[in-house]
């Protein structure tokens, strides 16, 4: 999951990602990623409006957000 991050990251590309939170709850969130850790990453969250910390781990699934739908944001 890790290098995906990166992969994304690199190409400054938005992303959509289903996520496990420390509460275990899932949510589906829309981010740009700023910068990549260790064991987690610093990303904006769309939904949230704010800058937010993911732990990597917790990450269930990732995909790319085409440019088209990255402007609907």
């Amino acid at each position: 999951m890790r290098i995906m991050l990166e992969k994304y990251f690199n190409r400054g590309q938005h992303v959509e990602l289903i996520y496990l939170s420390k509460t275990n709850e899932i949510s589906r969130r829309r981010v740009k990623i700023l910068k990549v850790q260790d064991s987690s990453f610093q990303a904006y969250c769309f939904k949230k409006k704010a800058k937010r910390t993911f732990l990597i781990t917790n990450v269930l699934a990732i995909a790319p957000v085409s440019p088209k739908e990255s402007k609907v944001i």
